[in-house]
């Protein structure tokens, strides 16, 4: 048995915030994001939650799909910028949609995390563990993003996308999947300071709030590099060649970052498609905002290959391959 995608979902906020009103927060231009990033705007929630979007691309995924919630044997949600640390954020779906049956699981491996969360189902799949999987990235950036940074806050945007993964007869792909936290420090997002009986008391330092930090030369050089290894990695171990692949679906990051990709595995810039432009980095929830969109415009056919590749905190990185269905 092997997992295939059977629905898509996406939900993203309506308000949106554009590089001309970005002007008037920090010291940036609209030239300037767009040259260096590919970005125009970028949407934030007001109402919204990661939680509430992550419920509402899996309501739409699973009627895509033709299933209904208690149906589900497994939520996994990839996350980096939950409200709350408990409940987990699948169990909060879980209550919203009334998927009463099915296990419910967190995951955080930053922007690489729904990479990691598809492998994860495939394999629960594979082993005949469970037959229908709801697999999700959300993210609430906003509330993680320091408005004063213009390093950081020009980039990162709100979603949710959902897919629905489900057994189907065939063989698995194999995916490729790696980290190296001796780089962690490049991309950092601290949580809490805790404070016991024996830490004394907390200083201003420890209270200050908690911010996305990046040392964006790190990360770049590390994703040119490491994304077009990933990709040559995972054809080689599937046997296939770039010509047997329709598209490669990246993590929206950086427009550089995707077309230097393009650039090193010597493959055409039109297999590479984006909507950085529309919604910024919106981490874990990029990658099947991406395949919703593709799908919606008619991009996607039964028999088209295509390589998911995922970078970024820890670091991350992942590569998988799927055939649509």
């Amino acid at each position: 048995m092997t997992g295939i995608i059977k629905g898509t979902g996406a939900c993203v906020p309506r308000n949106t915030l554009d590089n001309r009103e970005l002007e008037k927060l920090v010291e940036t231009s609209d030239k300037w994001i767009q040259e260096r990033t590919g970005i125009q705007r970028r949407h934030i929630a007001a109402k919204d939650t990661a939680a509430s979007m992550a419920a509402k691309a899996a309501k739409e995924a699973l009627a895509q799909a033709k299933l209904k919630p208690e149906q589900m044997d497994m939520i996994l949600v990839s996350t980096m910028s939950s409200e709350e640390v408990m409940p987990s954020m699948a169990c909060r779906v879980q209550d919203e949609i009334g998927a009463f049956r099915a296990v419910c699981l967190d995951l955080n491996a930053a922007c690489s995390g729904f990479i990691m969360a598809y492998a994860t189902a495939c394999a629960y799949i594979e082993a005949g563990l469970f037959q229908n999987i709801l697999v999700i990235g959300s993210e609430c950036l906003s509330n993680v993003t320091d408005w004063s940074d213009r390093g950081t806050c020009i980039l990162f945007g709100d979603g949710a996308g959902a897919v629905v993964v489900t057994a189907a007869h065939g063989r698995g792909t194999i995916p490729v999947l790696g980290s190296d936290g001796t780089k962690g420090e490049a991309l950092t997002l601290k949580n809490r300071k805790n404070q016991t009986p024996f830490s004394g008391p907390l200083t201003k330092e420890d209270l200050s709030p908690c911010y996305i930090r990046m040392d964006g030369q790190t990360v770049f050089k590390f994703a040119a590099r490491k994304v077009p290894e990933a990709i040559e990695e995972v054809l080689l171990k599937n046997k296939l060649r770039k010509g047997d692949i329709k598209y490669y679906v990246l993590h929206q990051a950086n427009k550089r970052i995707v077309e230097a990709v393009a650039k090193r595995i010597g493959e055409p810039a039109y297999k590479f498609p984006m909507n950085i432009q529309e919604y910024g980095n919106t981490s874990s929830a990029s990658i099947p905002i991406l395949l919703w969109e593709m799908q919606k415009q008619n991009m996607l056919h039964p028999g088209d290959n295509l390589v998911l590749a995922g970078f970024g905190g820890g670091l991350t990185w992942g590569a998988v391959i799927i055939t649509w269905r």
